[in-house]
């Protein structure tokens, strides 16, 4: 009698069947879940590194950022003084000028010691070749009407400034400079050095993060004619 599986060799499948074949089989089928799993758990570690990246997770980056006095925390008491011995040594100075340009920025009044800071390298052209392109771009961004930056400057001294434009000289902006430093020394700086970062330097304290403060009103040169502030520091 023949062998009823070489008859019928489908009955074969189930003798073929053996216990290694399945185990292979269910570990893959096992496994495959997993390996879809893994590109989606990768995307997410990816969207949280983004995440992570975004300056809202980075406060403590912007606090040496104009508009405080972090930086000038490396001055000495002794030097944050003399300071307050005049407004000239103030300005001679690159920490004393740093410390009051981000001052002015908490009071949205920059604009002066930008004018101020542009008039002095427009002074150092060596050229009259120089003066006429400075002189224009100080002139627009300044002091013309409805410039970004316009200073608060006197009709007269608006009007002479404005004349000598089309042939600058090295003096061109003399008397507008003057104009803002004067305001500057008698509004501004008394206010710095009343002001609590500053007060910190001088005792040699770390300088706390001011407040941004807006100007109650525009000052002109006249209201300081015959003026002549306390600029002690005690």
């Amino acid at each position: 009698m023949e062998n009823p599986l070489l008859l019928f060799p489908q009955l074969n499948i189930s003798a073929s069947k053996d216990k290694p074949y399945y185990k292979v089989m269910k570990s893959a089928i096992k496994e495959e879940p997993r390996k879809a799993s893994k590109p989606g758990a990768k995307q997410k570690r990816n969207r949280l590194s983004l995440l992570l990246q975004k300056p809202e997770f980075h406060e403590g980056d912007h606090l040496g950022k104009p508009g405080n006095l972090t930086k000038a925390a490396s001055v000495s008491p002794e030097e944050a003084v003399k300071w307050g011995e005049s407004f000239d040594k103030l300005l001679s100075e690159k920490a004393g000028l740093d410390a009051f340009t981000k001052f002015l920025k908490t009071e949205f009044s920059e604009e002066n010691i930008e004018f101020w800071i542009a008039c002095e390298d427009y002074k150092k052209s060596k050229s009259t070749h120089e003066l006429l392109p400075k002189a224009k771009t100080i002139f627009e961004t300044f002091i013309q009407k409805d410039a970004p930056k316009e200073v608060n400057l006197d009709f007269h001294t608006k009007e002479v400034t404005s004349q000598s434009i089309g042939q600058p000289l090295p003096s061109t902006f003399d008397a507008a400079q003057n104009t803002v430093y004067r305001l500057m020394e008698q509004d501004s700086y008394p206010r710095f050095l009343r002001s609590d970062p500053y007060l910190n330097l001088v005792k040699g304290r770390s300088p706390a993060r001011p407040t941004l403060r807006r100007r109650s009103r525009s000052f002109t040169v006249n209201d300081f004619q015959g003026v002549r502030p306390d600029f002690t520091v005690w």
